[in-house]
C-alpha cells in the first residue's frame, strides 16, 4: 500500500502510439484525458487525506488536455498551476512522459512551479535509429534536442529514462552506439530491461530475434556503465542543504529513509537521515514530515544527511 503522504495520481487512460513491442493502445484504447474538474477533484481529495507528493501517471503523461485543447485550452502546464494551488500539496513529480509534447509553455512550468519537481521520467526505449524506426519511437535527433532543451530550460533537473536492450534486430553496433550515448549524456536515473515479447505486438513477429542470453549480457552492461554515472552524481550532491520528504523508519536498515524532489518512490535511490541527536532541540523524525536536511556523504547511489531543522 502506498503511504499517505505521497499518492500516484493517473491523469489519463490509454495510448495514440503503435510502439510495436507495446500492446496497451490494443486493450486500453485511445488516448483519454481525465477531465480537469475531476483530476483537481481527485488531487484535492488525496491531499486532504495526507499526501503531500502527487505522483501524475498515465501512459503518456504529457500529453494531458492536448485532446480536449480544442473544446477546453488548457494543457499541462495549466493543470500543473492549479496542482500546485491544492492547498496541501507541496511536491508534484511527472512520470512515464513521451518524448514530445513539451510545449514551450510546459517548459516554463516545470521550471518556475516551485511545487513541481525539477524531475523528469522519459522511458526513451532507444537511441539509435535503426532500433527507434523499428520500435516506431520518434526520431534519435527529435530526443536529442528534447533532452539537451530540457537540461538548459530547467536548472537543477534530473532525467529518468529506460532503455530496452536486446530488441529484435539490435546489432552490437548499435547496442555500443546507445552505450556511449548514454556515457555521454549522463542520465542522473537509467533502467535497462531484456526485451520481452508481448503476445500480439508486431515486434514479437520479427524475424531477427537477440537470443536471450544477449539481451541480458547488453541489459547488464548498460546498468553496469550506468553504476558508476549514478555514484558520481549522488557525489555532487554532498554538501549541498535539501528538502527531504520522510518516507518512514526502515527496519531492513535500521534507519530513517526518505527522497529529495530528484528521487521519485519504489523506483530511485533513498536518503539515510540521521536522527536528530538529544538536546539538539529539533523536532523527532516522523512518516511524511518535509524536513531541510544537509548532504553529509553517500552510500554508493544512495544518500546520507543531517537535519538542519
Amino acid at each position: 500500500l502506498t503511504p499517505e503522504h505521497y499518492a500516484y495520481l493517473r491523469v489519463a487512460e490509454g495510448c495514440d502510439h503503435k510502439c510495436t513491442f507495446c500492446a496497451i493502445p490494443g486493450f486500453r484504447g485511445k488516448f483519454r484525458s481525465k477531465p480537469w474538474d475531476s483530476v483537481v477533484e481527485e488531487a484535492k481529495a488525496l491531499a486532504q487525506t495526507g499526501a503531500r507528493e502527487l505522483c501524475l501517471i498515465a501512459e503518456d503523461t504529457n500529453q494531458w488536455g492536448m485532446d480536449l485543447k480544442a473544446s477546453d485550452g488548457r494543457g499541462l502546464a495549466e493543470l500543473l498551476e492549479a496542482l500546485a494551488d491544492v492547498d496541501g500539496v507541496e511536491m508534484i513529480r511527472i512520470l512515464y512522459a513521451y518524448p514530445s509534447y513539451f510545449s514551450e509553455e510546459l517548459i516554463d512550468a516545470i521550471a518556475d512551479i516551485p511545487q513541481v519537481a525539477k524531475y523528469i521520467d522519459i522511458p526513451l526505449q532507444h537511441i539509435t535509429n535503426l532500433s527507434l524506426l523499428r520500435m516506431n519511437r520518434p526520431p534519435r535527433q527529435h530526443t536529442e534536442d528534447l533532452l539537451y532543451k530540457l537540461r538548459e530550460r530547467i536548472p537543477g533537473l534530473a532525467l529518468r529514462t529506460t532503455f530496452i536492450s536486446g530488441f529484435p534486430g539490435e546489432t552490437e553496433a548499435e547496442h555500443e552506439d546507445l552505450m556511449r550515448f548514454c556515457r555521454e549524456f549522463k542520465f542522473e536515473r537509467l533502467g535497462a530491461f531484456a526485451y520481452s515479447e508481448e503476445d500480439g505486438t508486431p515486434a514479437a513477429e520479427y524475424p531477427d530475434q537477440v537470443e536471450q542470453a544477449v539481451r541480458e549480457l547488453r541489459r547488464d552492461q548498460l546498468i553496469a556503465q550506468q553504476q558508476q554515472i549514478s555514484e558520481d552524481f549522488a557525489e555532487s550532491r554532498v554538501g549541498s542543504e535539501v528538502d527531504v520528504i520522510v518516507d518512514g523508519f526502515n527496519e531492513e536498515f535500521d534507519a530513517w529513509v526518505g527522497r529529495t524532489s530528484l528521487e521519485a518512490p519504489d523506483i530511485d535511490p533513498i536518503v539515510f537521515i540521521a536522527e536528530p541527536k538529544a538536546g539538539s532541540g529539533m523536532a523527532g523524525l516522523e512518516m511524511g514530515q518535509i524536513r531541510k536536511c544537509k548532504i553529509v556523504g553517500t552510500s554508493l547511489f544512495d544518500l546520507e544527511a543531517n537535519l538542519i531543522l
